[in-house]
Order: structure tokens, then C-alpha cells, then sequence
């Protein structure tokens, strides 16, 4: 009973907080302490409950029932520097600290079946701008947030070969601010608050497959497939009526209405290669593609308008590398790194993502008693610049802006789990 307490209470942790977070577009992978601290080697190695994020087939390595619960702190920061005719502006965005929680329940029914559930976000993002800054009729706040529920079946095929399955259903919500400049009927201008909100749901899949070829060598390869989330909500104004003229660049009329968008999100395919040297030492080579390309527009739809904006993002790869070493059969020491490739086109970049490619620095360790083991990481992410020299994105022009460029972009992210096996 107290077990089935801590299983219900973790899920409602990770319903209740919302993720966020800078990942290359926006793609999170804080889905457990460990994973973050050898930068997602666990792959090939797949050898925890929380496989169920990164390679689900490994779970058949997990005698009996396992449960793990945790959570991330990102704390991101950075500043979008813009030119216009007055000069050099510079905007640093809102220091906040973004809670990512994660939960993972697996059970072994016989020697050939597993079952297995995991409920973690694989895309989200935050981003806030003072109300008055230079870029407002682009955004001042967004968020997108995603919880995905993954139901999966993993089977042992024999003493070398495990596949698994699972469906993915995923919530997904976003909003968006951004100033609207108006004109009253006469003739006075002020900027118009415009809040989009909405909500709904998607489904997908994920494949795994785990390949122990002997005691030192193993090879993972996982897929999640693409999700289609259809997204119907509001947008609100803070100011309508019959006394505002309408807006020259694209809003027809300032009211309240309904709004509906349709955010596809990508699929992507990971691949690690494991090798265990000796008993307490273990690396990891891996790298995922993710086909960022099926993100080629964000368009919502209004009654009386639409907002088209174009995208046209490339698809992005990510290199990982990492080494665990365990000194005491009770302690673990960890270390990763990756690189990920841009995937942004600056034709068409706006503040919503500030991010063109970036790098993580990753450390960890682990402590395990009896039955419980706490899993304990820190993550530095370094992010590379942005340049608004050429972008088309809308709001950004028409609010004077020449130029610009993000910098000095970064994230920390700090990071626990705890984990108990039956």
C-alpha cells in the first residue's frame, strides 16, 4: 500500500509541475538524474527504470518491480541584443528556476514479459521578456509544455535480444504574449496586449530494442515517433471595442476570440553503443537524429485572421559521450558530454527559441542502501547564438528592429531521482 502511495503521488508530481527548459530546438531529455549526468548514455546501457525514456527494451534487465520519481531544476538565463535607428538595445530575459519532475513504474510478469510506464515531457520550453522591450510584437512570454503518458510492453526474446513497445499520449499546452501596436479611432497609438492560450492532445509510439552481444559489449537503438497535437483555445485582448481603428500590418480587428493551431512534433531515432571494461566501469558512444524538418511552420488560426509564421527548421543530430565508474558496490561516480547541431533557420528565427546549437557539460553521482538508490546530477548547458540579421519572422521588422543577435545564452540544471526495487 505505501509503495502503490509513492507510484500515485510521484504521477500527480509530474501532472501537477511544469516542464521547461532550453533543449536544441525544443526538445527536453531531463528524464532522470542519471540519464542527465552521462548526457542520455543510457541507451545502450539501459539498465534502470528510467529506460522507459531512453530505450524501453532495456527493462528486461530489471529483475522483479522497480519505481523511480524524481525531479530537475533549470534555471536558464540570456539576453537578446537588437539594433535599431535609436542604437543598441539589450534585453536580459526573466531569471526563473522551471521545475521538470519524472516517474517510472516497471513490473516483470515472467521471464519473457515486462510491463512498463513512464510519464515524462519530451518537448517544452519558457521564455519571458519585459512587457516594453524591443521585440514584443514578436513575443514578451511563451510556453509550451508536454506530458507524455507511455504505456509499454517489453519482451525478452532470448538471453541476447529485447524489443519493446509503447504508445505515447501526450498533453501538450502553449500560450503566447506579444504587444499589438493600435490605433484608437482618433488617432492616439498604444500597444495592445494580446494573450493565446491552448490546449489538447496527441498520440504516438515508441520502439526499442536492446542487444546484450556478452558481458562488456551492448547496443541500444530507440524510436519515438512523431506527434500531431492539435491545439484549440483563446486569444484575449486587453483592450477592444468599436474605438479601436483597425491594425495596418495584420490584425483586422482587436477582439476577443477562439484559436486553434496544429504543432507537429518530430520523431527521432537514438543509437548507443555500450562497453563495461570491468564490473564498476562502463562507456557509452550514442548519438540521436531528430527529424526537426516536420517542424516547418507554426500557424494559428483565429476567426477573423490567421498568424502564419514560417519555420522551416533542418533536422538536428546529437553526440554523446560518457563514463561511469563505481569505486563501492553503495557509490557511483558519472560523467557525460554532448553536442548537439543547429537546427534553426535564422531566415526565419524569431525569440521564441533563442537557441542555434549547443553543448552540455554533465556530472553526477549515486548513492544505493538496501533497496533505494538516490541518483544526484548537475548540467551545464552553453547555447549558441542566434542572428536576426535576415529573419522574416513577424513582429520583428515592423517594430523598427534591424538587427539583433541572443547571447550569452545558458542553462543549469540541477537534478535528482529516487528509485526503489521490490
Amino acid at each position: 500500500m505505501i509503495a502503490l502511495r509513492a507510484v500515485f503521488l510521484a504521477f500527480v508530481l509530474v501532472l501537477c509541475c511544469t516542464p521547461y527548459a532550453r533543449g536544441e530546438g525544443f526538445a527536453l531529455n531531463e528524464w532522470s538524474a542519471r540519464g542527465v549526468s552521462l548526457a542520455n548514455g543510457l541507451v545502450g546501457r539501459a539498465d534502470d527504470v528510467s529506460a522507459l525514456a531512453y530505450n524501453a527494451a532495456g527493462i528486461t534487465q530489471l529483475p522483479g518491480t522497480h519505481f523511480m520519481g524524481g525531479l530537475a531544476f533549470i534555471s536558464p538565463s540570456g539576453s537578446v541584443e537588437n539594433y535599431t535607428a535609436s542604437g543598441s538595445h539589450t534585453t536580459t530575459a526573466k531569471p526563473a528556476t522551471w521545475l521538470a519532475p519524472h516517474a517510472f513504474f516497471s513490473h516483470q510478469l515472467n521471464d519473457t514479459v515486462w510491463l512498463g510506464l513512464g510519464v515524462f515531457s519530451r518537448f517544452g520550453l519558457g521564455n519571458s521578456y519585459s512587457g516594453d522591450w524591443t521585440g514584443r510584437y514578436n513575443m514578451y512570454d511563451v510556453g509550451v509544455q508536454t506530458i507524455s503518458f507511455v504505456p509499454t510492453l517489453a519482451l525478452k526474446i532470448n538471453n541476447v535480444l529485447s524489443v519493446s513497445a509503447g504508445v505515447d499520449i501526450m498533453y501538450g499546452n502553449m500560450y503566447l504574449g506579444t504587444k499589438i501596436p493600435t490605433v484608437t479611432s482618433s488617432m492616439q497609438r498604444f500597444d495592445n496586449d494580446m494573450q493565446l492560450e491552448g490546449s489538447g492532445w496527441g498520440i504516438g509510439g515508441h520502439l526499442g530494442l536492446h542487444m546484450r552481444l556478452n558481458d562488456q559489449w551492448s547496443v541500444g537503438l530507440s524510436y519515438k515517433s512523431q506527434v500531431t497535437l492539435h491545439l484549440n483555445g483563446d486569444v484575449e485582448f486587453s483592450w477592444h471595442g468599436d474605438n479601436l481603428a483597425r491594425r495596418s500590418a495584420h490584425l483586422p480587428e482587436a477582439r476577443d476570440c477562439s484559436a486553434e493551431a496544429t504543432l507537429q512534433l518530430p520523431d527521432s531515432i537514438a543509437l548507443g553503443i555500450a562497453f563495461k571494461p570491468l564490473n564498476n566501469l562502463s562507456f557509452e558512444l550514442g548519438t540521436t537524429w531528430t527529424r526537426w524538418s516536420t517542424y516547418n511552420a507554426l500557424n494559428i488560426y483565429m476567426e477573423d485572421y490567421d498568424s502564419i509564421n514560417n519555420k522551416e527548421w533542418r533536422d538536428g543530430w546529437n553526440f554523446n559521450a560518457s563514463v561511469e565508474y563505481k569505486p563501492f558496490d553503495w557509490w557511483s561516480l558519472r560523467a557525460g558530454f554532448f553536442y548537439e547541431t543547429p537546427v534553426i533557420d535564422e531566415d526565419h528565427a524569431d525569440f521564441i527559441v533563442p537557441t542555434n546549437g549547443r553543448k552540455t557539460l554533465s556530472l553526477g553521482t549515486g548513492f544505493s542502501w538496501n533497496n533505494w538508490t538516490l541518483d544526484l546530477a548537475y548540467s551545464h548547458i552553453w547555447v549558441n547564438s542566434t542572428d536576426y540579421g535576415t529573419t522574416s519572422s513577424s513582429g520583428i521588422r515592423s517594430a523598427g528592429i534591424i538587427s539583433g543577435h541572443s547571447k550569452d545564452v545558458s542553462a543549469d540544471i540541477c537534478m535528482f531521482s529516487l528509485s526503489y526495487a521490490f
